[in-house]
């Protein structure tokens, strides 16, 4: 026997020197010195603290003020019997034989078997983690709102200092009291436990009281905003003292408005709330490994916490009926402190229940750490977790959760982290009206989104008021076999909207989830030029689908509609296409318009390496052409957006051996040299390589007139209409003109020219803003067709966000 290799046999029949364990376990890692705790402080007392937690004081009035008394009492009913299945299961298991420590891991691996123990035990490891820092943070917060410098309620203090920092601070301190409580042993937390027991049992024992000794009396409540901002009159809950009326009143359900959360509660809603104050019967079970007998222990202790705590809840619910009206109940979830005869022993049980919910977490953690670190179903990672005292207690274990809580508290930063420039990533919203024609689009996105979101959005225009069902969802599936064939890693989001301009507010407000939601929208340009069909000639989309097969699919082809005839009305008209480019801005979007994308040479869009013969230039110009200027220009937001954007492109292998070119426009007055070399300074820090030339640019078009204040005041100023084409033209002309050219090589492109030389395969320009005018939009888009007109593939691109940075 002392020669098998299975940990969990070896562990289960032998001790350290192959001598069989006693029935109790006492044999176990520690020896009988570890095991100190008695049923009732190693048992009762922490399941009935992580029953009762924070909900036994800030619940009862939600559950009894939406559900009524006998609603009430059925979920208890229902929540107990759950629960009590699991507590005949946890008897059965903890009766069955020795039951050492680690808790519900050691009985479940046990049982039936290592894979299940483990993975089980790994999410109840974590579970227990997530727990500890819950609780916590939620003592910070419980204690801020009272002593914070922030705090609202006519009885604060002020006296705390409130921020992130501040927060974490607080938080951090109470996990080094709960951690140092739990790294001493078993022993201490027991006391401490007991301590906690104490004050929980004093506070409720004085709400109890105060049921029966206060007389009737109104109850302010937390005002609520009236309608523009303005404040409603006061309004009053009542107590009403021991009154059959009362309790008529609050027999059945009276599901409202939530007063902290704006919801409409229901049975279901109000049954989780309830619930979650009925878990943490494995509380106990978690001390195993320091229980004198954990085999009478575990199950005695339980039902006993379970019986007590079933006791003080219908108690309370009771009381709760008898004696408050439905609007305290429903207004004020902390009415106990309003109602006490000293309404501080509320607040210290309140922070009782959640210092000691957070240390049966850490600890019981810890001891299924440590138990599945001597199973080593996870080798050398969990080995630390194997050290222990000499008493016995897994000090290690301890430490590891402890920092565990601390990845937890942490991940309270991503809504900060996400927003900080070292950590952007474009997250992209493409609208597509029918992907026949933007398939190429479809996979230059897939391509700019640099592993970050990408979402493709259509808008379906309706009215779902005047329709007999949905028409979005059966159109999922076309949709998501268009992503499938494409070979693009996007998601799907359809809409119904009365118009494109409004769907697209929509999809920009509600896609993503959390942190990752778009933060840049893409669309087509807006221009004459007849739609293609490009599922005819890609190849993954033009093989005949053979649905002869029994079960086949229906091809693509089926699934969307023809292009747009050439002169047959759109879905979108000009007016609402700029405005959706001004709505995106207005929401600190970042857009990007693509024209001509069918152009893009096929090999620069497929998954390869890109290999081709033919030598292709991306062509950046990080200046405003439609409001030129001299000078640093080339460095504000919108510039390094371009840069960026042009990067991330050559990071992609079909884009590798495409050659950067940024083109720096210098004024008629500027002496060469100087802004280049600032340039390179600058591309040099941000490990950009590219071709850097300079341009001369103003001359004969607005050079040395006044900087507009706005971008896309060149649309208001008092420029003609005919001056500021000609602005355009001329702007054009500069561009085609750097097409065609590379280093050490002759002029080519759409000019003539060496066609052996580089051409230039995409230009990414700067968009100016749409003007403030509704009025000028149809001349704003004019003048960007004229700016545009035959570049070939070319990104309009307008950054809002910061996206370089250079500070570690």
């Amino acid at each position: 026997m002392a020669s098998e290799s299975s940990p969990l046999l070896a562990y289960r029949l032998l001790g350290e020197e192959g001598v069989a364990l006693p029935a109790n376990g006492a044999g176990g890692p520690g020896g009988a010195s570890a095991r100190k705790l008695s049923t009732f402080l190693g048992v009762v007392v922490p399941t009935v603290l992580s029953m009762f937690s924070i909900v036994v004081f800030l619940r009862i009035g939600f559950v009894v003020g939406h559900a009524g008394l006998l609603q009430a009492l059925a979920m208890l009913l229902v929540a107990y019997f759950i629960l009590a299945l699991t507590v005949l299961s946890v008897c059965a298991i903890a009766t069955n034989g020795a039951v050492q420590g680690g808790g519900a891991y050691f009985m479940i691996s046990r049982t039936l078997g290592p894979e299940v123990g483990g993975s089980i035990g790994l999410m109840f490891y974590l579970a227990n983690v997530c727990g500890c820092a819950v609780s916590l943070l939620g003592l910070v917060e419980s204690v801020l709102d009272v002593f914070g410098a922030d705090a609202t309620g006519p009885s604060g203090l002020r006296v705390l200092p409130q921020g992130y920092g501040w927060n974490l601070l607080y938080g951090s301190l109470l996990l080094g009291l709960v951690g140092g409580v739990c790294t001493l042993g078993a022993g201490l937390y027991a006391r401490a436990s007991f301590l906690t027991f104490l004050l929980v049992s004093g506070s409720l024992a004085s709400v109890l009281i105060s049921f029966v000794a206060v007389g009737p009396r109104d109850i302010r409540l937390t005002p609520r905003p009236g309608p523009n901002g303005s404040s409603l009159p006061p309004r009053f809950g009542h107590f009403t003292g021991f009154n059959s009326s009362t309790l008529k009143d609050n027999l059945g359900a009276g599901y409202a408005e939530d007063y902290t959360t704006g919801a409409v509660m229901n049975f279901a809603s109000v049954f989780a709330v309830l619930f979650n104050g009925c878990t943490g019967i494995m509380a106990g079970a978690n001390m195993s490994g320091e229980l004198k007998d954990p085999s009478r222990a575990i199950p005695l202790g339980t039902i006993v916490a379970v019986a007590y705590t079933f006791f003080v809840y219908v108690l309370l619910f009771f009381l709760s009926s008898f004696t408050c009206d439905r609007t305290l109940l429903q207004e004020d979830y902390g009415f106990f402190r309003a109602i006490s005869l000293w309404p501080p022993l509320v607040l210290i049980g309140i922070y009782a229940t959640a210092l000691s919910a957070s240390m049966s977490s850490l600890i019981g953690a810890s001891r299924i750490l440590h138990a599945l670190a001597r199973d080593d179903l996870f080798g050398v990672i969990l080995a630390p977790a194997k050290v222990v005292s000499r008493g016995g207690n897994p000090w290690a274990a301890v430490l590891y959760s402890w920092g565990l809580v601390q990845v937890r508290k942490y991940l309270l930063r991503l809504d900060v982290r996400k927003d900080h420039v070292k950590f952007w990533r474009p997250q992209l919203l493409l609208l597509v009206g029918n992907p026949r024609g933007a398939l190429p689009l479809l996979r230059l996105a897939n391509q700019l989104k640099k592993g970050g979101l990408y979402v493709l959005g259509h808008v379906t225009l309706g009215d779902l008021d005047s329709l007999p069902s949905d028409p979005v969802q059966p159109q999922y599936g076309a949709w998501l076999s268009l992503v499938d064939r494409a070979q693009v890693k996007a998601f799907v989001d359809l809409t119904l909207s009365p118009s494109v301009r409004q769907g697209a507010q929509h999809l920009l407000r509600i896609s993503g989830l959390g942190g990752m939601k778009p933060n840049t929208l893409v669309l087509g340009f807006y221009d004459d030029a007849p739609p293609q069909d490009h599922f005819l000639t890609d190849p993954a989309f033009s093989e005949p689908a053979d649905s002869t097969r029994e079960g086949s699919s229906p091809a693509l082809s089926t699934l969307f509609p023809p292009p747009r005839a050439p002169g047959s009305p759109r879905a979108l008209n000009p007016q609402d296409y700029v405005a959706t480019v001004a709505d995106a801005l207005k929401m600190n979007k970042n857009v990007v318009l693509a024209r001509a994308s069918g152009a893009l040479p096929p090999e620069r869009l497929s998954r390869g390496s890109g290999g081709t013969s033919q030598l292709h230039h991306v062509d950046v110009w990080p200046l405003n052409l439609l409001r030129p200027r001299g000078g640093p220009g080339y460095v504000d937001v919108c510039g390094l957006f371009l840069l960026q954007m042009a990067t991330i492109l050559g990071m992609v292998p079909a884009w590798h051996s495409a050659r950067l070119r940024i083109f720096l426009c210098l004024g008629p007055r500027e002496a060469p040299g100087a802004a280049e070399g600032r340039l390179r300074a600058l591309l040099s820090q941000l490990r950009i390589r590219a071709e850097v030339q300079e341009v001369v640019w103003g001359e004969g078009a607005g050079a040395g007139e006044p900087e507009a204040e706005e971008e896309g005041d060149f649309v208001n100023s008092g420029r003609g209409d005919a001056e500021a084409e000609a602005l355009a033209r001329s702007a054009n002309a500069l561009v085609r003109a750097q097409q065609g050219r590379g280093t050490g090589g002759g002029p080519g492109g759409p000019e003539g020219g060496d066609a052996e030389g580089p051409i230039t395969a995409l230009t990414f320009l700067y968009l100016p803003r749409p003007p403030a005018d509704p009025a000028r939009y149809p001349r704003y888009l004019a003048l960007l067709e004229t700016l545009t007109r035959d570049l070939g593939p070319t990104l309009l691109v307008h950054g809002v966000t910061p996206v370089t940075c250079t500070d570690l």
